[in-house]
């Protein structure tokens, strides 16, 4: 089983958390990503994500059949407006990458999708490009899980419906991670256990069947 213990220095508030509600804010004419991300029992906003400027062809391409391969770069912020982690990534060509950086813009890990995935999932990565976790699932379907080489689970990530008005005229996609307690509160693990549920709409192709 990978190490799940390392220094994990201060702890955040949101860090013990194990339940996320991961809320995408999309609107008809909305081409920039957004995220509200809330505690699900008391519908508490915790975390916002939001993303930059978008450049003309990326604009272009978030209203197409292409926009799961559309670049993008995007801040996890607490409500104090202090950043978390940073998800960014390129236009993919072999393959998808999404590049996790701390607060301070250090990267602390990846996740990686093969090109031509048969599956949808992805691998996460630390900061030396070793496999922490996967994700495993359907490429259509509603339930994702990520787990270690050994196969013990450590978050799972499930679709939720988010209302007939967002599922009819918007692509917006609502997420529940339910991280196990077993995972520590690590900065590092929880920050790309945290971009994996938000990258998941955004990378790998889910439908309610």
């Amino acid at each position: 089983m990978a190490d799940l213990n390392h220094a994990a220095g201060d702890a955040a508030p949101w860090w013990p958390r194990n339940t996320f509600l991961v809320e995408e804010q999309a609107a008809p004419l909305r081409a920039a990503y957004a995220f509200d991300i809330r505690d699900p029992a008391t519908g508490d906003l915790v975390l916002t994500c939001r993303e930059g400027p978008l450049g003309r062809l990326t604009r272009l391409f978030r209203f197409s059949d292409y926009r799961r391969t559309t670049p993008f770069d995007m801040t996890v912020c607490d409500l104090a407006g202090k950043p978390v982690v940073r998800l960014v990534r390129g236009v993919p060509v072999t393959a998808s990458r999404v590049r996790v950086l701390d607060a301070d813009g250090d990267p602390i890990g990846s996740l990686l999708q093969r090109a031509f995935s048969i599956r949808g999932g992805f691998t996460v990565l630390d900061a030396q490009e070793r496999p922490l976790c996967r994700l495993q699932g359907r490429s259509h379907g509603n339930a994702f899980a990520l787990l270690t080489p050994d196969g013990v689970t450590l978050a799972r990530i499930t679709k939720q419906w988010a209302g007939w008005r967002k599922e009819l005229f918007t692509s917006a996609d609502h997420h529940v991670l339910d991280i196990d307690p077993i995972v520590p509160p690590d900065p590092v693990l929880r920050q790309l256990i945290l971009a994996s549920a938000i990258s998941i709409g955004l990378i790998v192709k889910i439908d309610i069947p």
